[in-house]
Order: structure tokens, then sequence, then C-alpha cells
């Protein structure tokens, strides 16, 4: 895990990558649980007889927005900011799943710093171009620009 002394540091270090995450093992529990906590029980997600019969692998498929719900969690494994009073998910930009995450894949996020604005009022603005692989694929399963606002510590 890469760590960093204060959120101005990343001011210069654009276009440098971050790290990359563990493997993240996708199973049927989590499609099943994300499927309850957000209504969308579309087949391809939750019923394997069908998936069996219907889709080009045979497999359930997670969601996108289960795949992209991720990127938060693994973003915390590659890298950690000291000297930060609170950190705030800003948004995300260009998002799109190219990819097909079937039952027991594995996923990761590889990150890397796009730009780093300071704001007026002292915070760091980070685009970090997120990546999340696919293992065995060419193709990742999603990408994005993941805004996040950092907020220095009180001097």
């Amino acid at each position: 895990m890469a760590k960093f002394s204060h959120p101005d540091v990343f001011l210069d270090r654009v276009d440098q990558e971050l790290g990359v995450s563990e493997w993240v093992h996708i199973d049927q529990t989590m499609i099943d649980t994300f499927a309850d906590a957000t209504g969308d029980h579309q087949w391809v997600h939750v019923d394997a007889t069908r998936a069996a019969q219907e889709m080009p692998d045979g497999k359930t498929i997670a969601h996108g927005f289960l795949v992209l719900s991720l990127l938060a969690s693994m973003s915390y494994e590659i890298f950690e900011v000291d000297n930060v009073a609170h950190t705030i998910n800003y948004g995300l930009n260009k998002v799109r799943f190219t990819a097909m995450v079937t039952v027991n894949s594995r996923i990761r996020l590889r990150q890397t710093l796009a730009s780093a604005k300071k704001r007026d009022d002292g915070s760091v603005l980070l685009a970090l171009n997120a990546i999340i692989e696919l293992e065995g694929s060419e193709r990742p399963a999603a990408v994005a620009e993941n805004l996040r606002l950092l907020f220095p510590q009180p001097a």
C-alpha cells in the first residue's frame, strides 16, 4: 500500500500509477445479496438454472453496479493519506462496463492519478483513472474516472 504524507503530495504525482488492489472473489451469495439490497433481481444475475441454458458462459453475471460499488473498498487497499480530516467520494465520470463478470470470477482495481487540483477551500480534488480488471480477460470489467476530495487536517 502506498502512503502519502498529505493531500498536497498528489499535486506532483499526476499520471503516476498509485497501485493495484488484491483480487476480490465474486460469488453467488454476493450477487444475491446485492440483488436483495437494490431490488434488481433480473434473471441474468440470480437464476443459475436459466443462465446455464441461456447465457454465453452458462453462468450468472454480477450486476455492473455491484462491480462498481466495490471500487471504494478496493481503492482503500491501494493508498492512504496522512493529515486528512476527511475524504468524500465526489463522483464518477466516463463509467463503462466493458466485460461481463461471471459468478466465481475475480476482479481487482488498478488506479492511476489523472489529475490533482487544489481548491479554494484547501481541499485537493483527485481524478483517479480506475480500471477494474477481470482475471483471465483482456478486457477490464469496468473503467471509470473516480473523483475524490481530500480535506487536510486544520493547521
